[in-house]
């Protein structure tokens, strides 16, 4: 039970069901708040299918490697962050902006701390667990230690020495970098996240469209959705309700995701929607905006609800 609450914790992240504020209405339910979509694309014409976009999806890293290059700049990162308590009222707000150095030593420094609600226990730990692992985990997305360990499991990935912490990290790592993949250690979860599998497919439909990204980039926009003449039965059993990838045309690397999961049985329920959105400096490709939003609940455990968004800008 343990190792349940840790995971969905990292790996769950709390959505508001109610408006809150201004800035929370600005989290755009669907990827690329900047995108505009035109026309579906003509597959014959173009020599494309779904498995050209599901084997790009599955042998993409250069998604995982924007966020260690990252490191190599200068930039301002902004998080904020929202707990709500169980009638969904606001409990805490936590802002932070960052400024990071990349001279070596690298160097952090907090511009703004700003915390308001129930933050922190009496010990000074975060009350929320998910805030207390969302600063573990993006606070080293800024620092040499993210990098260690690849998203892309391999039959010989996992360290015997490795501690329980760095296997949670590595599972958040593969949810995000590496959707399609299974994601080991979860029970009656793992092989869910296998969406691309032949006996998966048959529950999903896959639309393609042409697009504009940040008013002049060129991309595909690639939807995964569940069909919506499945019975609610086999809906409730599918993870993964929706699943948005955008393809930059001109090279084919991946610049945006979007990934929308629900999952409820005896042990655990959650609803989350995942958002990562990255730009370019010259022909570098950087993680500009990052969103989670959802909700999750374990037995003997107090329901978090929880959102973040956080953006980088200022690169250099």
């Amino acid at each position: 039970m343990k190792s349940i609450y840790r995971l969905l914790v990292l790996c769950l992240l709390p959505f508001p069901e109610t408006a809150f504020t201004q800035e929370i209405s600005r989290f755009n339910p669907d990827t690329l708040q900047t995108i505009q979509l035109d026309d579906a694309v003509n597959i014959q014409a173009q020599k494309l299918s779904v498995e050209t976009f599901i084997n790009a999806i599955m042998a993409d890293t250069s998604f995982y490697s924007a966020f260690r290059s990252m490191k190599k700049y200068d930039f301002i990162a902004e998080h904020r962050i929202y707990t709500f308590d169980k009638k969904d009222k606001l409990a805490a707000r936590l802002y932070r902006k960052i400024a990071h150095m990349a001279l070596a030593p690298q160097k952090i420094s907090y511009l703004v701390k700003q915390d308001s609600g129930k933050v922190y226990k009496k010990d000074g730990k975060y009350q929320s667990y998910t805030v207390e692992l969302f600063n573990h985990i993006f606070m080293n997305a800024y620092q040499s230690d993210f990098g260690k360990s690849s998203p892309y499991p391999t039959e010989d990935s996992k360290s015997k020495t490795q501690d329980k912490n760095s296997g949670y990290k590595d599972k958040l790592k593969t949810l995000i970098f590496a959707p399609g993949r299974p994601v080991k250690g979860i029970p009656f979860i793992g092989s869910k996240t296998e969406i691309f599998t032949a006996n998966m497919r048959q529950y999903y439909n896959y639309t393609f469209s042409n697009a504009t990204y940040l008013d002049s980039i060129p991309v595909y926009h690639f939807k995964v959705a569940l069909k919506p003449d499945l019975s609610s039965w086999t809906k409730d059993g599918l993870m993964i309700k929706e699943l948005v990838t955008i393809f930059d045309k001109r090279n084919f690397e991946i610049l945006g995701r979007y990934v929308d999961m629900k999952y409820g049985n005896m042990l655990f329920n959650f609803d989350v929607q995942m958002n990562i959105e990255m730009s370019y400096l010259n022909e570098v490709k950087l993680p500009a905006k990052i969103t989670y939003q959802g909700n999750w609940n374990v037995p003997l455990k107090k329901k978090e609800k929880t959102s973040f968004l956080i953006l980088h800008k200022n690169y250099r």
